[in-house]
């Protein structure tokens, strides 16, 4: 997800914790997933996103490891060594790029517990015009000196007095970055016992894409599934798959949009929460269908990578 707008997370705190988010400054009316959205204006990533949430300083940040996640997309490991630098799971940074005047904005995919063990920091990135996305896939290299500032209100930062809680994650397409980052930590959170008490009940992701190559992180969420089949599980929708799917992914693989009786099966309208993030017909209708199966709506936290916004990703 590039340059995010922000749509809501709830409007007021959940169950008394004020850790797993906070009250957030909503977009304007027209910019709600409950009114039209095919008329607005494109902005770029700073005007969009000049109401929400960002820490004030930035950081000078060394390209370390560029890697193909797939055709399309980039994933780019960033060394921050500064000892404030710090993020939340979910949030994204916005890219300054020497000699490029266009501020990219991207979410984070790897989790704040890389970042404690490695000094690191990872994002995902599709091929596109947009000017910073362009550079990290035309010019960027090992070495390579950018710097970030961290920004956004959607994030999972549980504290050990907040309520367990079920995490239901839900993406579609490169909504998956912010949501990935969110799985990671929750298993990050279960592998170290003193954090044990943070971390939620269970996790499970639905996560759609046009086919099985599109599908993101795949492997390694499988492979957290694999370790603690107890607390995480997975589903991987294909909406225009022209191939067999891999054998490895079958168990995993569904044809079609995630269906309101799916999100049923994983609804529990006391515990779970749910973090969704896709595009904008994506939000509008699993939203609805969230509340229609009975979850409400300050148990469901989203984001919009709005569809005039893919060129900046």
């Amino acid at each position: 997800m590039s340059g995010p707008c922000f749509v809501r997370t709830a409007a007021r705190s959940f169950a008394g914790g004020s850790g797993l988010f906070r009250q957030t400054v909503c977009c304007s009316s027209k910019e709600t997933v409950t009114r039209k959205m095919s008329s607005r204006r494109q902005t770029d990533h700073l005007e969009r996103t000049a109401s929400v949430h960002r820490e004030m300083e930035l950081f000078s940040a060394r390209v370390c490891d560029i890697m193909n996640e797939s055709d399309s997309v980039k994933r780019l490991r960033l060394e921050v060594s500064h000892p404030d630098f710090s993020f939340r799971a979910g949030q994204w940074v916005d890219f300054f790029i020497p000699g490029v005047d266009t501020v990219g904005g991207f979410s984070i995919c790897s989790s704040p517990g890389l970042l404690k063990r490695e000094g690191v920091i990872e994002l995902a990135v599709k091929n596109t015009r947009h000017p910073p996305a362009h550079w990290i896939h035309t010019k960027c290299s090992v070495d390579s000196q950018v710097a970030v500032r961290v920004g956004g209100n959607f994030y999972f930062d549980p504290q050990p007095s907040d309520p367990v809680v079920d995490l239901l994650l839900i993406a579609g397409g490169v909504g998956i970055n912010p949501l990935y980052s969110i799985l990671l930590h929750a298993a990050d959170l279960l592998r170290h016992t003193h954090a044990h008490r943070c971390a939620p009940g269970h996790t499970h992701l639905c996560y759609s894409a046009r086919n099985s190559e599109e599908l993101l992180f795949k492997n390694t969420i499988i492979d957290i599934c694999h370790e603690r089949p107890d607390k995480f599980s997975c589903d991987f929708h294909v909406t225009q798959q022209s191939s067999d799917t891999e054998q490895e992914l079958q168990p995993y693989t569904i044809n079609g949009r995630i269906s309101e009786e799916e999100l049923k099966r994983h609804v529990d309208p006391e515990h779970t929460l749910c973090y969704l993030c896709g595009p904008p017909p994506m939000i509008e209708k699993v939203n609805s269908d969230l509340q229609k199966v009975g979850l409400s709506e300050d148990r469901i936290l989203f984001e919009v990578v709005a569809l005039q916004l893919r060129s900046s990703q």
